[in-house]
């Protein structure tokens, strides 16, 4: 096999109905959400920065879900389509049907709004993941570059490092009081960067961090997610210093002004 040959995987698409099974409040600003029934079997998702796009309840308090057809998804034209959001998926436990996402509660936005009051009994619809980009496990050292929307990729991604894998994470999150428990077998630096009420399209801890890292030894893989435009700066400033654009995925998570709610 190539040296660190990544891997593009694609899914059949499939819309489900998930129950919400369990909500917890981790932090603050994140709220878990555990959804689950027959639904799910299935389900595949085999990158921790997979997406599956959930289908939230319309104004009217319903479930609008598209047909798949010929020309992709369609609506019905009677009603009013359900808002959709991209989350990452925390957890899968096939055993167990069931999905768990962890909302980001920013104030605003029908999927923070929803997540804020969830509660068991309740539905979602939900569709993917797409596909999966699965980054070569091969490399000698991995930094993880992301904010509270990252939060959840960047959890499973260190829970599923096996033991002798080296890694550091940066993670800029709302307040201190935001830091969430992190189990993993790797050997993993975890820095955590409170903003103390700065807003995260201001706020360059994450830039600083990274900029600020001693030289790693060896071929490194840089993951960054965060606000579109900061995620594509980190980028540049990597290639900037000779890191090839194979060992770098920067993926914008949100942008800055867009009526949309945080990964």
């Amino acid at each position: 096999m190539a040296l660190h040959a990544h891997q593009r995987l694609r899914h059949d698409v499939v819309l489900r109905m998930l129950d919400v099974l369990r909500v917890e409040r981790l932090s603050p600003h994140m709220q878990r959400v555990t959804l689950g029934g027959p639904g799910l079997r299935g389900f595949r998702g085999a990158s921790p920065d997979d997406h599956v796009k959930l289908f939230l309840p319309n104004r009217d308090g319903e479930l609008v879900l598209p047909a798949l057809g010929a020309n992709g998804p369609e609506f019905p034209p009677d009603r009013e389509p359900s808002p959709m959001r991209d989350y990452t998926p925390r957890r899968h436990d096939a055993a167990r049907d069931e999905l768990t996402v962890d909302f980001v509660l920013h104030g605003d936005g029908p999927a923070s709004n929803w997540a804020a009051q969830a509660a068991p009994g309740q539905q979602l619809g939900a569709g993917g993941p797409r596909g999966s980009f699965v980054i070569a496990g091969d490399f000698d050292h991995y930094v993880l570059v992301g904010d509270e929307t990252a939060l959840p990729a960047i959890g499973r991604w260190l829970e599923e490092m096996p033991a002798g894998t080296r890694a550091t994470a940066l993670i800029e999150l709302p307040d201190a009081a935001d830091r969430q428990p992190l189990h993993t077998h790797a050997d993993v630096d975890i820095r955590w960067l409170a903003r103390h009420g700065e807003a995260a399209v201001d706020s360059r801890r994450l830039e600083q961090a990274l900029q600020e890292l001693p030289a790693i030894e060896g071929d490194v893989f840089h993951w960054i997610a965060a606000e579109s435009g900061r995620a594509r700066a980190m980028r540049q400033w990597l290639e900037q210093r000779g890191v090839p654009k194979d060992w770098i995925k920067a993926t914008g998570y949100w942008k800055a002004g867009a009526d949309d709610d945080n990964d």
